[in-house]
């Protein structure tokens, strides 16, 4: 179903394509490898290659790894539809549920999860028990970055700490994203809808 590669530098990512079925090669712009071999030094990059004609194949890919920071935990969000580098200044409409879970949470954490009894349970093992989480969307836009909270904050279950974080040596953009889930949740009580928290 998937061919996966995996680089320390995702510039060498071309010369690796050649060794993919042609039918699962993805075209990729030079100038998105390059922002992330600058934006993102020190992490393991997985291109993930599929044919379209499998779609209705396709099962989700879990990948296990040691964080960076074990203190902070990340989930990727950088939008880019153009499929060139992401635009790091761009304020971009968000749509995501963003859910965090950790081995660490105490019981009574979190809302639990319910799986399929038919799950092999291999994979269930790595699959988290429980979850918190918060919707980003109904015409929320924000800074481009990725959302980022403390281990400390997630473990607290304080989501009003999640930040958008900006590529490099923690640059984080939380003031703007703030402000902006907080005038999306007054815009959201005058119209009568929830808003983006």
């Amino acid at each position: 179903m998937y061919t996966v590669l995996l680089a320390a530098d995702p510039t060498a990512v071309p010369a690796a394509l050649g060794r993919v079925p042609v039918h699962r090669r993805p075209r990729l712009d030079p100038d998105l490898l390059r922002f992330y071999a600058e934006h993102f030094p020190g992490h393991t990059f997985a291109v993930c290659c599929f044919d379209h004609a499998d779609a209705q194949r396709a099962k989700p890919l879990l990948l296990w790894y040691p964080p960076l920071d074990p203190d902070r935990l990340t989930v990727p969000a950088l939008d880019s539809h153009t499929g060139g580098a992401p635009d790091l200044d761009a304020v971009v409409p968000v749509d995501h549920w963003v859910l965090f879970s950790s081995d660490q949470a105490p019981d009574g954490w979190g809302a639990p999860v319910e799986y399929p009894a038919n799950m092999r349970h291999r994979l269930r093992a790595f699959l988290p028990g429980a979850v918190v989480g918060r919707k980003y969307g109904d015409g929320l836009a924000l800074r481009n970055g990725d959302f980022s909270i403390s281990h400390r904050d997630l473990l607290e279950g304080d989501l009003d700490r999640v930040e958008r974080l900006r590529p490099g040596p923690r640059q984080r953009v939380a003031r703007t994203f703030r402000t902006a889930l907080r005038a999306a949740t007054r815009i959201g009580s005058q119209t009568g809808e929830k808003g983006g928290a």
